[in-house]
């Protein structure tokens, strides 16, 4: 559903040089003097009274915090990734103001200043029939064309989601991620605050994306934001999210779970463009559900992050679903991005694909984390997996760990392809001496080699993607 673009070039020498300015900046945090650090039961049941949600949720936040306090550590990753998570010295909710507004003339000054800056009012006149911007725990304003809303469309924040359908949250909630799925889910599950609910009606296509935005302002926050969309029969939907953070000592933590559920003949497409500073940790569960001849697309862009572990994942549950994930990772100096993408096929006749592109930059550390299962009974499959990874000098890492699975005989094709490179001193050469200066032209290589991701964005935000690679790579050359 990508339309085509016109292709466009950056010159490194004006991309402005102060990322601090452009993302890093950080608004007061006197809002923090009323919170508290830690997670106990006391302060589980201090959110949900805040947020006057019902019985059944404080009984599911409860459950998961107990889920949450009896798991250890992941220990099938790199140990020292949790070294840096002290539980008792972070903030699981802080709020900056006690509304949330659809008029964004009302949105204090200062929050609103914030999200100015990172251009979302800008994209929500341009092109967006929704966006809500979430500032911490809670979001602060939400806002959902007139016509969307005629037409039986829910996009609301989570909270309100709650107040407003309950009893449909409640249907759908931690069904593809339970409580005791990981240890971060259950934490999420025990202190989710904010987040998206979207509910497209049977047939509805939804032409424009919505949007989703979220930013970490203050030191050692926990940021959990908690997702669920459902694309009913026949339904269409884009749904976009956006996050950044400015750069502390200290560590701060995200940890999402989304929800995704494309019911029959159903098109769900998920693009995350995650730009977090490098003293967060980004440990997100994201799993999909597709029915009968629905199609499920993550679009999954990763950069920035102290620690990145996340692999979105499709459950192809009926014959003809289709599921699909485009991705790329970029790992700087002292980073560490762990993302890929699992694909179930649990019905026969469906059909996946997984593209993962990745790139390490001075010594950063990029790594593919996937699964390919095929149920039994599950024939006349079709599933390829194509990874690559580009180094841009001689001491940076790119790591694969696929996992295949086949469980059926009859007619099935699983093909995996992965090859690590680095730039060759030719290409630049050649570059070179058509008159582009080097660090244009190892530019110019690195978004010719994200070019299958950039296309599937709207303009706006491949621009923008383009814009923060060209970031990350100031100073690579010499």
């Amino acid at each position: 559903m990508s339309s085509e673009k016109t292709e466009v070039d950056f010159d490194v020498a004006d991309i402005n040089k102060d990322y601090e300015r452009l993302y890093g900046f950080h608004t007061n945090t006197d809002y923090l003097k009323d919170s508290k650090k830690g997670v106990s039961p006391d302060i589980i049941r201090e959110i949900s009274k805040i947020k006057n949600e019902p019985e059944w949720m404080l009984e599911f936040r409860l459950n998961s915090l107990d889920i949450f306090n009896s798991m250890p550590d992941p220990t099938w990753m790199d140990g020292s990734v949790f070294d840096d998570i002290n539980y008792e010295d972070l903030y699981y909710y802080a709020s900056a103001g006690d509304k949330k507004y659809n008029d964004w003339d009302d949105v204090p000054e200062d929050i609103k200043d914030t999200f100015e800056r990172l251009g979302v009012p800008e994209a929500e006149r341009k092109f967006l029939a929704g966006v809500s911007a979430q500032f911490e725990s809670e979001v602060v304003y939400h806002h959902i064309q007139e016509e969307l809303e005629k037409k039986g469309v829910i996009f609301l924040d989570f909270d309100t989601g709650i107040q407003k359908h309950g009893d449909l949250i409640r249907k759908y909630i931690a069904k593809l991620v339970p409580q005791g799925d990981n240890k971060f889910a259950a934490l999420n599950s025990a202190c989710w605050s904010g987040g998206s609910f979207v509910y497209i009606p049977p047939g509805v296509k939804v032409e424009i994306p919505l949007q989703a935005y979220f930013r970490i302002n203050a030191e050692s926050i926990g940021q959990f934001e908690r997702t669920i969309i459902i694309a009913d029969k026949g339904a269409s939907v884009h749904y976009i999210e956006g996050c950044t953070a400015p750069t502390y000592s200290k560590t701060a933590f995200h940890t999402g779970v989304i929800e995704l559920f494309a019911e029959e003949d159903a098109y769900l497409r998920y693009t995350t463009i995650q730009n977090w500073s490098t003293n967060v940790l980004n440990l997100v569960t994201q799993r999909a559900i597709a029915k009968k001849n629905a199609t499920v697309e993550w679009m999954d862009g990763n950069l920035g992050a102290k620690t990145t572990m996340k692999y979105p994942a499709v459950y192809l549950a009926e014959p003809g679903a289709r599921g699909r994930v485009v991705s790329i990772g970029y790992a700087n100096k002292g980073q560490r991005q762990d993302a890929g993408a699992k694909m179930i096929h649990a019905a026969p006749h469906t059909t996946s694909s997984i593209t993962a592109k990745s790139i390490s930059h001075n010594g950063g550390r990029s790594s593919y984390r996937g699964l390919i299962k095929v149920n039994k009974g599950a024939s006349h499959v079709k599933t390829d997996v194509d990874c690559d990874a580009l180094l841009l000098d001689d001491f940076s890492e790119s790591d694969t760990y696929p996992t295949i699975d086949v469980r059926e005989r009859k007619d099935v094709s699983v093909m995996h392809e992965a090859t690590v490179g680095k730039v060759s001193d030719e290409t630049i050469y050649y570059l070179k001496s058509r008159g582009i200066k080097e660090e244009d032209a190892l530019l110019m290589v690195v978004n010719g080699f994200i070019q299958e991701f950039t296309k599937e964005l709207p303009m706006e935000y491949a621009v923008e993607l383009n814009r923060l690679i060209a970031l990350e790579m100031e100073g690579s050359i010499g």
